[in-house]
């Protein structure tokens, strides 16, 4: 025998002391997030920064005639369509906020989308390799189709009569980061 079982003492935890252990260290764990929240100690948000990009006149646009450009970089991944839809949509600028931009790539496969504006309905698609179509006065939210996200909208503000690309919302399709160009 050793001497631990001579002497009348336990090798091992019993269950309530187990469980009260267990307990406290999850608690503890969990814990620790929302606290150090609380406490001022979160994460800092992380923005990305895009560069600036004149794409466009107000004046120069005309009503469900798409134009395209592309942002944030000059490849064939980065191509989007600006578009006046003739009324107001989410993140849409200018006077009537009705201006609008987004990538033409499906956020499914990458399916192309250019040429699939349809002005009637304000949408885009059907894309033609599984027939999603994106709604562009909700901010290019899926309507129908295999795409689980939205379309990525461009950032657009107005000086003037200049339309500036300033960001975007979403991940282009093809990228792991919108700010890192595909080699």
């Amino acid at each position: 025998m050793n001497e631990h079982a001579q002497s009348g003492e336990r090798l091992c935890l019993s269950r309530r002391g187990f469980l009260l252990a267990s307990g406290t260290a999850v608690s503890v764990t969990l814990l620790e997030g929302p606290l150090s929240v609380a406490l001022g100690q979160g994460a800092a948000l992380q923005r990305a920064t895009y560069p600036r990009a004149r794409i466009g006149r107000v004046s120069q646009l005309k009503a469900d005639q798409p134009v395209t450009f592309q942002y944030p970089w000059k490849d064939a991944n980065s191509t989007n369509m600006l578009v006046k839809l003739g009324r107001e949509a989410g993140g849409g600028v200018g006077p009537a906020r009705d201006i609008v931009a987004f990538s033409t790539l499906c956020t499914h496969m990458g399916g192309p989308l250019a040429g699939q504006y349809r002005a009637q309905h304000k949408i885009v698609g059907p894309c033609p390799l599984h027939l999603t179509t994106f709604d562009l006065t909700r901010h290019g939210m899926v309507v129908a189709g295999q795409a689980t996200e939205s379309l990525p909208q461009i950032v657009l503000e107005t000086k003037g009569d200049e339309i500036w690309a300033t960001g975007v919302m979403g991940l282009i399709y093809g990228y792991h980061s919108n700010l890192a160009p595909r080699a």
